[in-house]
Protein backbone atom coordinates (compact mmCIF):
# COMPACT_ATOMS: atom_id res chain seq x y z
CA UNK A 1 0.00 0.00 0.00
CA UNK A 2 1.36 3.42 -1.28
CA UNK A 3 2.48 6.58 0.84
CA UNK A 4 -0.25 9.22 -0.17
CA UNK A 5 0.29 11.87 2.53
CA UNK A 6 2.86 12.75 5.18
CA UNK A 7 1.11 14.32 9.17
CA UNK A 8 3.04 16.51 10.91
CA UNK A 9 4.61 13.73 12.82
CA UNK A 10 5.80 12.21 9.20
CA UNK A 11 6.88 15.30 8.49
CA UNK A 12 9.24 15.86 11.76
CA UNK A 13 10.73 12.69 11.01
CA UNK A 14 12.07 13.13 7.64
CA UNK A 15 13.55 16.41 8.40
CA UNK A 16 15.22 14.99 11.15
CA UNK A 17 16.34 12.26 8.93
CA UNK A 18 17.24 15.11 6.00
CA UNK A 19 19.93 16.53 9.02
CA UNK A 20 21.03 13.36 9.79
CA UNK A 21 21.95 12.49 6.03
CA UNK A 22 23.64 15.88 5.92
CA UNK A 23 25.90 15.48 8.44
CA UNK A 24 26.68 12.23 7.73
CA UNK A 25 28.13 13.60 4.04
CA UNK A 26 29.12 16.59 5.56
CA UNK A 27 33.27 15.85 4.71
CA UNK A 28 32.45 14.35 1.52
CA UNK A 29 30.55 17.60 0.56
CA UNK A 30 33.43 20.23 1.88
CA UNK A 31 35.46 17.98 -0.70
CA UNK A 32 33.64 19.47 -3.51
CA UNK A 33 34.98 23.02 -2.98
CA UNK A 34 35.93 24.29 -6.68
CA UNK A 35 39.51 26.01 -4.70
CA UNK A 36 41.64 23.17 -3.11
CA UNK A 37 42.17 25.57 0.27
CA UNK A 38 42.35 23.68 3.35
CA UNK A 39 39.27 25.88 4.29
CA UNK A 40 36.20 24.12 1.88
CA UNK A 41 32.97 24.37 4.49
CA UNK A 42 29.74 24.21 2.20
CA UNK A 43 29.13 20.91 4.11
CA UNK A 44 30.06 21.88 7.38
CA UNK A 45 28.19 25.41 6.83
CA UNK A 46 24.87 23.52 5.15
CA UNK A 47 25.19 20.76 7.99
CA UNK A 48 24.94 23.27 11.24
CA UNK A 49 22.67 25.01 9.48
CA UNK A 50 20.22 21.92 9.46
CA UNK A 51 21.20 20.65 12.46
CA UNK A 52 20.37 23.97 14.33
CA UNK A 53 16.55 23.55 12.54
CA UNK A 54 17.02 19.96 13.78
CA UNK A 55 17.33 20.74 17.59
CA UNK A 56 14.06 22.81 17.65
CA UNK A 57 12.38 20.13 15.14
CA UNK A 58 13.21 17.26 17.89
CA UNK A 59 12.19 19.29 20.91
CA UNK A 60 8.47 19.77 19.54
CA UNK A 61 6.66 16.96 21.99
CA UNK A 62 3.15 17.32 20.30
CA UNK A 63 4.20 17.60 16.57
CA UNK A 64 1.51 19.73 14.69
CA UNK A 65 2.30 20.93 10.90
CA UNK A 66 2.57 24.74 11.80
CA UNK A 67 4.58 23.75 15.11
CA UNK A 68 7.15 21.59 13.21
CA UNK A 69 7.32 24.05 10.65
CA UNK A 70 7.63 27.49 12.70
CA UNK A 71 10.27 25.16 14.06
CA UNK A 72 12.53 24.17 10.94
CA UNK A 73 12.06 27.97 9.59
CA UNK A 74 13.14 29.66 12.92
CA UNK A 75 15.91 27.18 13.66
CA UNK A 76 17.23 26.96 10.65
CA UNK A 77 17.07 30.71 9.62
CA UNK A 78 18.71 31.42 13.17
CA UNK A 79 21.37 29.17 12.69
CA UNK A 80 22.37 29.71 9.44
CA UNK A 81 26.21 29.91 8.59
CA UNK A 82 27.49 30.83 5.09
CA UNK A 83 26.11 31.41 1.66
CA UNK A 84 25.06 27.62 1.29
CA UNK A 85 23.46 27.54 4.93
CA UNK A 86 21.71 30.89 4.32
CA UNK A 87 20.29 29.16 0.97
CA UNK A 88 19.20 26.26 2.82
CA UNK A 89 17.42 28.50 5.12
CA UNK A 90 15.35 30.29 2.27
CA UNK A 91 14.37 26.93 0.94
CA UNK A 92 12.97 25.84 4.57
CA UNK A 93 11.53 28.79 4.52
CA UNK A 94 9.63 29.02 1.46
CA UNK A 95 8.77 25.67 1.88
CA UNK A 96 7.30 25.41 5.52
CA UNK A 97 4.86 29.00 4.54
CA UNK A 98 3.25 26.44 2.22
CA UNK A 99 2.93 23.67 4.23
CA UNK A 100 2.01 24.99 7.54
CA UNK A 101 -1.92 25.57 6.77
CA UNK A 102 -1.85 21.76 6.16
CA UNK A 103 -2.51 19.34 8.09
CA UNK A 104 -1.79 16.20 5.84
CA UNK A 105 0.95 17.12 2.72
CA UNK A 106 0.45 15.59 -0.53
CA UNK A 107 2.40 15.45 -3.73
CA UNK A 108 0.53 18.78 -4.94
CA UNK A 109 1.21 20.18 -1.92
CA UNK A 110 4.85 18.92 -2.20
CA UNK A 111 5.18 20.23 -5.35
CA UNK A 112 3.97 23.72 -4.47
CA UNK A 113 6.12 23.77 -1.54
CA UNK A 114 9.13 23.10 -4.26
CA UNK A 115 7.98 25.99 -6.49
CA UNK A 116 7.49 28.38 -3.09
CA UNK A 117 10.78 27.36 -1.81
CA UNK A 118 12.85 27.87 -4.95
CA UNK A 119 11.55 31.27 -5.31
CA UNK A 120 12.36 32.95 -1.63
CA UNK A 121 15.96 31.39 -1.64
CA UNK A 122 16.20 32.84 -5.65
CA UNK A 123 15.03 36.47 -3.97
CA UNK A 124 17.20 36.19 -0.83
CA UNK A 125 20.41 36.19 -3.52
CA UNK A 126 21.13 39.53 -4.85
CA UNK A 127 22.69 37.91 -8.38
CA UNK A 128 21.83 34.23 -8.44
CA UNK A 129 24.26 32.11 -10.60
CA UNK A 130 22.88 28.90 -12.75
CA UNK A 131 24.86 25.51 -11.97
CA UNK A 132 24.66 26.17 -8.25
CA UNK A 133 21.95 24.73 -5.44
CA UNK A 134 19.28 27.21 -6.65
CA UNK A 135 20.19 25.41 -9.86
CA UNK A 136 18.89 22.35 -8.87
CA UNK A 137 16.59 23.55 -6.40
CA UNK A 138 15.06 24.66 -9.63
CA UNK A 139 15.05 21.33 -11.57
CA UNK A 140 13.53 19.71 -9.05
CA UNK A 141 10.86 22.03 -7.85
CA UNK A 142 9.56 22.45 -11.91
CA UNK A 143 10.09 17.99 -12.35
CA UNK A 144 7.54 18.08 -8.86
CA UNK A 145 4.95 20.27 -10.79
CA UNK A 146 5.25 17.90 -13.39
CA UNK A 147 4.76 14.62 -11.59
CA UNK A 148 2.43 15.45 -9.02
CA UNK A 149 -0.89 15.49 -11.46
CA UNK A 150 0.22 11.70 -12.18
CA UNK A 151 1.72 10.23 -9.10
CA UNK A 152 -0.21 10.19 -5.67
CA UNK A 153 2.25 7.52 -3.65
CA UNK A 154 4.90 9.81 -1.69
CA UNK A 155 7.61 8.18 -2.00
CA UNK A 156 7.82 7.49 -5.57
CA UNK A 157 7.06 11.12 -6.39
CA UNK A 158 10.08 11.17 -4.21
CA UNK A 159 12.35 8.99 -6.26
CA UNK A 160 11.28 10.85 -9.60
CA UNK A 161 12.10 14.29 -8.61
CA UNK A 162 15.46 13.14 -6.47
CA UNK A 163 16.57 11.15 -9.33
CA UNK A 164 15.73 14.37 -11.88
CA UNK A 165 17.71 16.45 -9.42
CA UNK A 166 20.58 14.41 -9.69
CA UNK A 167 20.40 15.00 -12.89
CA UNK A 168 20.45 18.40 -12.90
CA UNK A 169 23.19 18.31 -10.26
CA UNK A 170 25.61 16.07 -12.72
CA UNK A 171 25.01 19.61 -15.34
CA UNK A 172 26.21 21.77 -13.41
CA UNK A 173 29.61 22.07 -14.60
CA UNK A 174 28.32 22.66 -17.89
CA UNK A 175 26.95 25.75 -16.61
CA UNK A 176 30.11 26.92 -14.57
CA UNK A 177 33.11 26.42 -16.43
CA UNK A 178 35.35 26.33 -12.95
CA UNK A 179 33.61 23.79 -11.74
CA UNK A 180 34.26 21.66 -15.36
CA UNK A 181 38.21 22.67 -14.64
CA UNK A 182 38.19 21.28 -11.18
CA UNK A 183 36.38 18.39 -11.89
CA UNK A 184 33.59 18.75 -9.41
CA UNK A 185 29.93 19.60 -9.45
CA UNK A 186 28.48 21.85 -7.52
CA UNK A 187 28.76 21.16 -3.45
CA UNK A 188 25.56 23.36 -2.26
CA UNK A 189 23.76 21.17 -4.87
CA UNK A 190 25.01 18.18 -3.63
CA UNK A 191 24.08 19.17 -0.26
CA UNK A 192 20.73 19.65 -1.36
CA UNK A 193 20.46 16.38 -2.52
CA UNK A 194 21.82 14.65 0.34
CA UNK A 195 18.86 16.48 2.06
CA UNK A 196 16.30 15.29 0.04
CA UNK A 197 17.69 11.29 0.17
CA UNK A 198 17.99 11.64 4.13
CA UNK A 199 14.56 12.83 3.89
CA UNK A 200 12.96 10.03 1.75
CA UNK A 201 14.98 7.66 3.77
CA UNK A 202 13.34 8.94 6.97
CA UNK A 203 9.68 8.04 5.19
CA UNK A 204 11.30 4.77 4.91
CA UNK A 205 12.26 4.33 8.18
CA UNK A 206 15.87 4.23 7.04
CA UNK A 207 18.55 6.98 8.47
CA UNK A 208 21.84 6.99 10.02
CA UNK A 209 22.43 6.35 13.33
CA UNK A 210 23.31 10.14 14.83
CA UNK A 211 21.58 11.44 17.54
CA UNK A 212 19.96 15.25 17.78
CA UNK A 213 19.74 16.64 21.00
CA UNK A 214 16.50 18.42 20.95
CA UNK A 215 17.27 22.47 22.00
CA UNK A 216 16.76 24.01 25.35
CA UNK A 217 14.50 26.83 25.82
CA UNK A 218 16.70 30.17 24.91
CA UNK A 219 16.54 33.54 26.35
CA UNK A 220 17.58 35.43 24.06
CA UNK A 221 18.54 38.47 26.82
CA UNK A 222 20.85 36.85 29.31
CA UNK A 223 19.66 37.77 32.86
CA UNK A 224 22.92 38.16 35.45
CA UNK A 225 22.27 34.48 36.60
CA UNK A 226 22.66 33.33 32.70
CA UNK A 227 25.80 35.00 32.38
CA UNK A 228 27.01 34.08 35.88
CA UNK A 229 26.01 30.17 35.31
CA UNK A 230 28.22 30.32 32.36
CA UNK A 231 31.60 32.27 34.00
CA UNK A 232 31.23 30.12 37.59
CA UNK A 233 31.16 26.26 37.03
CA UNK A 234 32.31 26.30 40.89
CA UNK A 235 29.94 28.48 43.34
CA UNK A 236 31.73 27.90 46.90
CA UNK A 237 35.24 29.51 47.20
CA UNK A 238 35.82 27.38 50.70
CA UNK A 239 38.88 27.85 52.96
CA UNK A 240 39.50 25.79 56.05
CA UNK A 241 42.91 24.58 58.04
CA UNK A 242 43.53 20.88 59.45
CA UNK A 243 45.30 20.91 62.68
CA UNK A 244 46.85 17.32 61.94
CA UNK A 245 46.15 14.58 63.98
CA UNK A 246 47.55 11.54 62.06
CA UNK A 247 50.85 10.79 59.89
CA UNK A 248 50.78 13.11 56.66
CA UNK A 249 53.37 12.29 54.00
CA UNK A 250 53.94 13.61 50.30
CA UNK A 251 51.35 10.52 49.32
CA UNK A 252 48.72 11.49 51.34
CA UNK A 253 48.78 15.37 50.37
CA UNK A 254 48.69 14.70 46.58
CA UNK A 255 45.25 11.88 47.80
CA UNK A 256 44.01 15.07 49.33
CA UNK A 257 44.81 16.82 46.26
CA UNK A 258 43.28 14.35 43.99
CA UNK A 259 39.96 14.09 45.48
CA UNK A 260 39.79 18.28 45.37
CA UNK A 261 40.47 18.11 42.18
CA UNK A 262 37.29 15.48 41.65
CA UNK A 263 35.21 18.29 43.56
CA UNK A 264 36.56 21.42 42.06
CA UNK A 265 38.85 24.08 41.08
CA UNK A 266 41.37 26.63 42.15
CA UNK A 267 43.31 23.88 44.26
CA UNK A 268 45.70 25.45 46.82
CA UNK A 269 47.23 22.95 49.47
CA UNK A 270 50.59 24.02 52.07
CA UNK A 271 51.23 21.93 54.46
CA UNK A 272 53.54 23.60 57.43
CA UNK A 273 54.47 20.87 60.26
CA UNK A 274 51.68 20.23 61.75
CA UNK A 275 48.99 22.28 59.70
CA UNK A 276 47.70 22.30 56.51
CA UNK A 277 46.05 25.14 54.66
CA UNK A 278 43.66 24.52 51.97
CA UNK A 279 41.57 26.66 49.36
CA UNK A 280 39.17 25.39 46.72
CA UNK A 281 36.23 26.29 44.31
CA UNK A 282 33.61 23.71 44.65
CA UNK A 283 29.78 22.88 44.43
CA UNK A 284 30.12 20.80 47.62
CA UNK A 285 31.78 22.61 50.76
CA UNK A 286 30.70 19.75 52.82
CA UNK A 287 32.26 17.11 51.31
CA UNK A 288 35.73 18.89 51.50
CA UNK A 289 35.26 19.57 55.28
CA UNK A 290 34.79 15.68 55.66
CA UNK A 291 37.47 14.73 53.88
CA UNK A 292 39.92 16.69 55.79
CA UNK A 293 38.19 15.73 59.01
CA UNK A 294 39.88 12.24 58.12
CA UNK A 295 43.02 13.91 58.53
CA UNK A 296 42.76 15.95 61.64
CA UNK A 297 40.11 19.10 63.32
CA UNK A 298 39.48 21.76 61.48
CA UNK A 299 39.69 25.51 62.11
CA UNK A 300 38.71 29.06 60.41
CA UNK A 301 36.31 27.20 58.44
CA UNK A 302 35.59 30.19 55.20
CA UNK A 303 32.78 29.58 52.88
CA UNK A 304 31.86 32.53 50.17
CA UNK A 305 29.47 32.48 47.48
CA UNK A 306 31.08 33.45 44.51
CA UNK A 307 28.02 33.25 42.00
CA UNK A 308 26.22 35.53 44.99
CA UNK A 309 28.62 37.76 44.49
CA UNK A 310 29.29 37.89 40.85
CA UNK A 311 25.71 38.19 40.24
CA UNK A 312 26.12 41.69 42.55
CA UNK A 313 29.10 42.14 40.34
CA UNK A 314 26.60 41.44 36.73
CA UNK A 315 23.97 43.56 38.09
CA UNK A 316 26.26 46.98 38.74
CA UNK A 317 27.45 46.31 35.27
CA UNK A 318 24.34 45.75 33.20
CA UNK A 319 23.23 49.02 35.37
CA UNK A 320 26.28 50.89 34.18
CA UNK A 321 25.46 50.02 30.92
CA UNK A 322 21.47 51.10 30.88
CA UNK A 323 22.95 54.17 31.99
CA UNK A 324 25.55 55.08 29.20
CA UNK A 325 23.84 56.91 26.66
CA UNK A 326 23.35 55.06 23.32
CA UNK A 327 25.59 56.15 20.55
CA UNK A 328 24.96 57.24 17.38
CA UNK A 329 26.93 54.17 15.87
CA UNK A 330 29.00 50.75 16.23
CA UNK A 331 30.70 48.29 14.52
CA UNK A 332 31.34 44.99 14.71
CA UNK A 333 33.95 42.87 12.60
CA UNK A 334 34.19 39.38 11.95
CA UNK A 335 37.98 38.51 12.34
CA UNK A 336 40.05 35.75 13.66
CA UNK A 337 43.22 35.88 14.97
CA UNK A 338 44.58 38.04 17.84
CA UNK A 339 46.79 40.51 15.58
CA UNK A 340 43.58 41.27 13.46
CA UNK A 341 41.16 41.69 16.87
CA UNK A 342 43.65 44.29 18.29
CA UNK A 343 43.85 45.89 14.98
CA UNK A 344 39.78 46.23 14.20
CA UNK A 345 39.49 47.35 18.27
CA UNK A 346 42.31 49.87 17.76
CA UNK A 347 40.12 51.50 14.71
CA UNK A 348 36.72 51.11 16.45
CA UNK A 349 35.35 48.22 16.43
CA UNK A 350 32.76 47.81 19.26
CA UNK A 351 32.46 43.76 18.84
CA UNK A 352 34.40 41.08 17.22
CA UNK A 353 32.52 38.00 16.07
CA UNK A 354 35.45 34.94 15.89
CA UNK A 355 34.94 33.76 12.69
CA UNK A 356 36.14 34.05 9.02
CA UNK A 357 37.37 31.19 6.06
CA UNK A 358 37.79 28.34 8.74
CA UNK A 359 34.80 29.22 10.57
CA UNK A 360 31.47 31.20 9.06
CA UNK A 361 29.44 32.47 11.97
CA UNK A 362 25.53 31.90 12.26
CA UNK A 363 23.08 34.24 11.82
CA UNK A 364 22.23 33.46 15.56
CA UNK A 365 26.23 35.33 16.39
CA UNK A 366 25.09 38.50 14.43
CA UNK A 367 22.18 39.20 16.09
CA UNK A 368 23.66 38.06 19.55
CA UNK A 369 26.64 40.77 18.66
CA UNK A 370 23.83 43.41 17.48
CA UNK A 371 22.24 43.18 20.78
CA UNK A 372 25.47 43.92 22.34
CA UNK A 373 26.44 47.22 20.66
CA UNK A 374 24.37 50.09 22.28
CA UNK A 375 23.82 52.19 19.15
CA UNK A 376 21.34 53.49 16.92
CA UNK A 377 23.19 52.25 13.69
CA UNK A 378 25.28 49.31 13.65
CA UNK A 379 27.72 49.05 10.74
CA UNK A 380 28.75 45.10 10.68
CA UNK A 381 31.92 44.06 8.36
CA UNK A 382 31.78 40.54 7.41
CA UNK A 383 35.08 40.09 5.80
CA UNK A 384 34.24 37.45 3.86
CA UNK A 385 31.74 36.60 0.73
CA UNK A 386 30.80 33.80 2.49
CA UNK A 387 29.58 35.96 5.46
CA UNK A 388 27.60 38.65 3.83
CA UNK A 389 24.10 36.55 3.17
CA UNK A 390 24.42 35.67 7.01
CA UNK A 391 24.48 39.45 8.06
CA UNK A 392 22.47 40.52 5.42
CA UNK A 393 19.57 37.94 7.34
CA UNK A 394 20.24 39.27 10.62
CA UNK A 395 19.75 42.59 9.67
CA UNK A 396 16.01 41.45 8.29
CA UNK A 397 15.18 40.35 11.80
CA UNK A 398 16.50 43.21 13.67
CA UNK A 399 13.57 45.96 14.46
CA UNK A 400 15.14 48.21 17.09
CA UNK A 401 18.17 49.17 15.20
CA UNK A 402 19.51 50.59 11.72
CA UNK A 403 21.66 47.62 10.75
CA UNK A 404 23.84 48.60 7.49
CA UNK A 405 25.88 45.90 6.23
CA UNK A 406 29.06 46.89 4.67
CA UNK A 407 29.89 43.99 2.06
CA UNK A 408 33.71 43.27 2.53
CA UNK A 409 34.54 40.16 1.26
CA UNK A 410 38.41 40.13 3.04
CA UNK A 411 40.07 41.58 6.06
CA UNK A 412 41.68 44.25 4.29
CA UNK A 413 38.79 45.46 2.93
CA UNK A 414 36.86 45.77 6.44
CA UNK A 415 40.25 47.55 7.51
CA UNK A 416 39.79 50.22 5.07
CA UNK A 417 35.73 50.57 5.39
CA UNK A 418 35.86 50.76 8.90
CA UNK A 419 38.80 53.66 8.55
CA UNK A 420 37.10 55.25 6.08
CA UNK A 421 33.45 56.03 8.59
CA UNK A 422 33.04 59.61 8.85
CA UNK A 423 31.19 60.59 11.75
CA UNK A 424 29.38 63.75 10.22
CA UNK A 425 27.76 61.59 7.44
CA UNK A 426 24.64 60.17 7.59
CA UNK A 427 24.45 56.20 7.67
CA UNK A 428 23.91 56.18 3.94
CA UNK A 429 26.41 58.46 3.28
CA UNK A 430 29.30 56.06 5.27
CA UNK A 431 27.94 52.85 3.55
CA UNK A 432 28.31 54.53 0.33
CA UNK A 433 31.86 56.06 1.37
CA UNK A 434 33.04 53.17 2.74
CA UNK A 435 32.08 50.64 0.30
CA UNK A 436 33.29 52.76 -2.43
CA UNK A 437 36.99 53.31 -0.55
CA UNK A 438 37.32 49.50 0.07
CA UNK A 439 36.86 49.28 -3.48
CA UNK A 440 39.97 50.67 -4.02
CA UNK A 441 41.21 47.31 -2.13
CA UNK A 442 43.05 44.26 -4.09
CA UNK A 443 44.20 41.87 -1.35
CA UNK A 444 46.45 38.74 -1.57
CA UNK A 445 45.92 35.69 0.14
CA UNK A 446 49.14 33.04 0.65
CA UNK A 447 47.83 29.35 1.25
CA UNK A 448 48.33 25.38 0.65
CA UNK A 449 46.46 23.09 -1.74
CA UNK A 450 44.65 20.21 -0.13
CA UNK A 451 44.13 18.30 -3.81
CA UNK A 452 45.79 18.70 -7.18
CA UNK A 453 43.83 20.19 -9.65
CA UNK A 454 43.82 23.05 -12.86
CA UNK A 455 42.15 26.84 -12.08
CA UNK A 456 42.27 29.66 -14.46
CA UNK A 457 44.99 27.22 -16.26
CA UNK A 458 47.17 27.04 -13.18
CA UNK A 459 48.45 23.58 -12.75
CA UNK A 460 48.02 23.07 -9.05
CA UNK A 461 49.46 20.20 -6.86
CA UNK A 462 49.07 18.90 -3.52
CA UNK A 463 51.22 20.71 -1.21
CA UNK A 464 51.60 23.47 -3.33
CA UNK A 465 51.51 26.94 -1.56
CA UNK A 466 48.82 29.34 -3.73
CA UNK A 467 48.39 33.05 -3.63
CA UNK A 468 44.61 33.52 -4.17
CA UNK A 469 43.20 37.40 -5.40
CA UNK A 470 39.85 38.75 -5.44
CA UNK A 471 39.08 36.97 -8.70
CA UNK A 472 40.55 33.35 -8.32
CA UNK A 473 44.23 31.84 -7.91
CA UNK A 474 46.85 33.99 -8.94
CA UNK A 475 50.28 31.73 -8.51
CA UNK A 476 51.45 28.22 -7.40
CA UNK A 477 54.37 28.07 -6.11
CA UNK A 478 56.76 25.31 -4.14
CA UNK A 479 57.51 28.00 -1.32
CA UNK A 480 55.37 30.78 0.62
CA UNK A 481 58.34 33.35 0.30
CA UNK A 482 57.82 32.87 -3.96
CA UNK A 483 54.24 32.84 -3.75
CA UNK A 484 53.84 36.20 -1.13
CA UNK A 485 56.14 37.87 -3.92
CA UNK A 486 54.59 36.29 -7.45
CA UNK A 487 51.49 37.43 -5.40
CA UNK A 488 52.64 40.78 -4.75
CA UNK A 489 53.70 41.42 -8.18
CA UNK A 490 50.51 40.45 -9.52
CA UNK A 491 48.54 42.55 -7.34
CA UNK A 492 50.54 45.41 -7.77
CA UNK A 493 51.17 48.01 -11.11
CA UNK A 494 52.50 51.57 -11.25
CA UNK A 495 49.44 53.36 -9.46
CA UNK A 496 49.86 50.97 -5.94
CA UNK A 497 51.14 53.00 -3.34
CA UNK A 498 50.63 51.31 0.05
CA UNK A 499 51.45 47.38 0.63
CA UNK A 500 50.35 45.93 4.19
CA UNK A 501 51.09 42.38 5.19
CA UNK A 502 49.35 40.63 7.77
CA UNK A 503 51.41 37.48 8.99
CA UNK A 504 49.64 34.46 10.26
CA UNK A 505 49.98 32.28 13.61
CA UNK A 506 52.08 29.47 11.81
CA UNK A 507 55.08 32.11 10.37
CA UNK A 508 57.38 33.01 12.54
CA UNK A 509 58.59 36.90 12.84
CA UNK A 510 62.01 36.02 11.20
CA UNK A 511 60.30 34.38 8.62
CA UNK A 512 57.82 37.62 8.42
CA UNK A 513 60.67 39.99 8.32
CA UNK A 514 62.02 38.01 5.11
CA UNK A 515 58.78 38.30 3.13
CA UNK A 516 59.60 42.11 3.88
CA UNK A 517 62.49 42.33 2.77
CA UNK A 518 61.76 40.54 -0.12
CA UNK A 519 58.59 42.74 -0.84
CA UNK A 520 60.65 46.18 -0.70
CA UNK A 521 62.90 44.88 -3.16
CA UNK A 522 60.03 43.77 -5.58
CA UNK A 523 57.87 46.98 -5.25
CA UNK A 524 60.21 49.74 -4.31
CA UNK A 525 57.92 52.94 -5.41
CA UNK A 526 55.46 51.70 -2.32
CA UNK A 527 55.34 51.98 1.39
CA UNK A 528 55.08 48.68 3.17
CA UNK A 529 53.28 48.12 6.32
CA UNK A 530 54.31 44.81 8.28
CA UNK A 531 51.51 43.25 10.94
CA UNK A 532 50.92 40.18 13.05
CA UNK A 533 47.31 39.47 12.35
CA UNK A 534 47.66 35.71 14.26
CA UNK A 535 45.24 34.30 11.66
CA UNK A 536 45.20 30.32 10.92
CA UNK A 537 45.38 28.50 7.50
CA UNK A 538 46.86 31.67 5.80
CA UNK A 539 50.17 32.57 6.16
CA UNK A 540 49.84 35.80 4.67
CA UNK A 541 47.02 38.47 3.92
CA UNK A 542 48.09 40.89 1.68
CA UNK A 543 46.47 44.64 0.92
CA UNK A 544 47.49 47.30 -1.69
CA UNK A 545 46.22 50.12 -2.05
Amino acid sequence: MGMNSIDAKGVQKAFLAAAKGLEANKEWINQLNVFPVPDGDTGTNMSMTIMAAAREVAAVEKPDMETVAKAISSGSLRGARGNSGVILSQLFRGFTKEIKTSDQITTEILANSFVRATETAYKAVMKPKEGTILTVARGMADKAVELAPQIQDIVEFADQVIAHGDYVLSQTPEMLPVLKQAGVVDSGGQGLMQVLKGARDGLLGKEPDIQIEAAKTVVTSPTPQDREQEAIQFGYCTEFIINLEKEYSEKTEDELKSYLESIGDSIVVVSDDDIVKVHVHTNHPGLAFEKALTYGSLSRMKVDNMREEHEEKLLKEMELEKQQPRKKSGFIAVSIGDGLGEIFKGIGADYLIEGGQTMNPSTEDMLKAIEQVNADTVFIFPNNKNIILAAEQAKSLVEDKNIVVIPSKTIPQGITALINYLPELSPEENEENMTREMGNVKTGQITYAVRSTVIDGIQIEEGDIMGIGDNGILTSDQSVETAAVNTLKALTDDSSELITIYYGCDVSEEEADRVLSLAEKTCPQCEIELHSGGQPVYYYLISVE
